[in-house]
């Protein structure tokens, strides 16, 4: 692959990290003002096991998507690496595989904390 093409899909691939971030944002939303408004207080344990649920599996998929994104970036950066004459984008985009190594870790770390403050927004008291 040419270098605008290398640049073009990796745009591509971090649009698809930030994208797979809305629906767990707007589940976490709604545990949160459920929460917040002490609606698991009085439901049944149905109700929170399945609001923990839908947070998991929307997680879950949401880190799957993430996480295959900064796989493919990593090797797209390796890729740009080896163009002829890069650009200095491209040596800059190229240069920050830590960043994306780093993120990968993020996403794990977070997302386990995240819901661990969920199943406690949930199930506490």
């Amino acid at each position: 692959m040419d270098e605008k093409t290398l640049i073009k899909q990796w745009n591509v691939l971090r649009a698809q990290i930030i994208q797979a971030q809305v629906a767990p944002a707007l589940v976490l939303i709604g545990v949160m003002v459920l929460a917040t408004a002490g609606f698991f207080e009085s439901a049944s344990d149905s109700a929170k096991f399945l609001a923990l649920g839908v947070a998991a599996v929307t997680g879950i998929l949401a880190t799957i998507s993430q996480y295959a994104a900064v796989r493919e970036g990593e090797a797209l950066l390796v890729d740009l690496g080896k163009v002829d004459k890069p650009s200095a984008l491209s040596r800059k985009i190229a240069g920050s595989r830590g960043l994306i190594s780093l993120s990968a870790i993020a996403i794990i770390a977070f997302d386990i904390a995240i819901f661990a403050l969920v199943v406690w927004a949930v199930l506490g008291n």
